[in-house]
């Protein structure tokens, strides 16, 4: 694919992962708690428990580690199956007048989430390769948006905190993460999941 063409989709993804992903979800969260909806609170509180996997690849992708770009492909899959796998959240969505404002917006968004998911998805397949090889052309495009971010934070950080926000502090900090992360899903697949089903219960 072209580079001109391949890094302007690549900006497309992630423009459209700070608009469904990032934006709009927080909005919704604001207002289903302003509301006191405790199933749209309840339903994105885990999406955003599953969307920090998001958070954590820009951390590892602002010092080009490989897995970065592994989590880069999951994260939106995961993110996609949070909002549609809770049995007892989708029963009380579906039992909410329909027309209503936020019950509309929110069914509205997780379609959204969905195509823009499959389609993040889709781009970062492309990327997978990088996993072994990060030398690739296309591999640095994907390192464009984290490191541009994390100029900023640098910035932030030493203003506020007089201290430095170094690459390596960021992938530091997204590797724990990770492995907090991989350990709670792994408890909730292997312990809850078992148990209680495709009910949202403790997730």
């Amino acid at each position: 694919m072209p580079e001109l063409p391949y890094r302007t989709l690549v900006w497309l993804t992630y423009r459209l992962a700070a608009m469904f992903a990032l934006g709009l979800p927080f909005v919704l969260l604001i207002w289903a708690s302003v509301r006191r909806e405790a199933s749209m609170v309840r339903l994105l509180t885990i999406y955003w428990k599953i969307a920090s996997l998001l958070a954590i690849s820009v951390l590892l992708l602002t010092d080009q580690r490989p897995i970065g770009y592994l989590t880069t492909f999951l994260a939106p899959l995961l993110m996609v199956a949070s909002v549609w796998f809770w049995v007892d959240l989708n029963e009380e969505l579906a039992d909410l007048p329909p027309w209503r404002p936020l019950p509309l917006t929110v069914r509205i968004w997780r379609w959204a989430l969905s195509g823009f998911g499959l389609m993040a998805a889709a781009m970062a397949s492309t990327s997978l390769a990088c996993v072994k090889d990060v030398a690739g052309a296309n591999c640095r495009v994907w390192l464009e948006a984290p490191q541009g971010l994390h100029r900023v934070a640098e910035r932030l950080f030493d203003f506020v905190f007089g201290g430095q926000w170094t690459e390596a502090v960021a992938a530091f900090i997204g590797y724990v993460a990770l492995v907090a992360y991989v350990v709670g899903l792994l408890q909730w697949l292997l312990v809850r999941l078992p148990r209680q089903g495709r009910v949202a219960g403790e997730f």
